[in-house]
């Protein structure tokens, strides 16, 4: 607004002036009002914020220390679908181990895993690097869990170890490394077996493939 009345004022005081140049008696001039210079106004004091404090961040969950624990020699009472006469290795040559896993919720679990005993270091070692890593493993139960049936564990997307049956190959029949207790299956859903003209097993495992 101060801008505009020093306009104002101005044009005021020119037509005044014009005015009196062209009557027949000289007025005096008259003085054009001076322009209010704008009260200093103070300026707004800084306001002084307090920092925002630091929200808490939520607290991770705690994974307990990898351990896992040997039980064996096992005897037939540990093995009673899983194991029968006739199979390559007696349920004395297997261990039982006891490990923790990470979940595919992210969260610590402990199964077991049964294997022979040859190589019951070499497994607890792979599995230490795979808790530390923090590789997802949907679930880990001996095979006798299920009867003793692989599809069945399959099916649950187990992992697991020892199981006395044939290998799935073409030919006469040889035993599986399974039936030794030298061989792991891991998340057998995500990780399923594939044979030409016979499909994946499980069939959940066909969305992996």
């Amino acid at each position: 607004m101060i801008g505009r009345r020093v306009i104002s004022a101005s044009a005021a005081g020119a037509a005044i002036l014009l005015a009196g140049c062209a009557g027949q008696a000289a007025r005096p001039p008259v003085a054009a009002p001076s322009a209010r210079a704008p009260a200093a106004t103070a300026a707004p004091a800084a306001s002084h914020r307090a920092a925002p404090r630091p929200r808490p961040t939520p607290a991770r969950l705690l994974w307990p220390a990898f351990a896992a624990t040997v039980s064996g020699p096992l005897t037939l009472g540990d093995v009673p679908f899983s194991w029968r006469p006739g199979c390559p290795v007696p349920p004395g040559q297997l261990r039982a181990i006891r490990l923790p896993y990470a979940g595919f919720d992210g969260r610590a679990h402990t199964g077991e895993i049964i294997v022979n005993a040859s190589v019951v270091h070499q497994v607890i070692e792979v599995f230490s690097l795979l808790y530390r890593a923090r590789f997802p493993i949907a679930t880990m139960e001996p095979v006798d869990a299920f009867g003793g049936s692989d599809p069945r564990s399959m099916a649950a997307d187990n992992t697991s170890g020892f199981n006395c049956r044939y290998a799935v190959a073409a030919g006469p029949p040889q035993w599986s490394m399974h039936a030794y207790g030298l061989a792991i299956d891991v998340n057998t859903v995500q990780n399923p077996y594939v044979e030409a003209g016979v499909g994946v097993q499980p069939p959940a495992g066909a969305a992996y493939v």
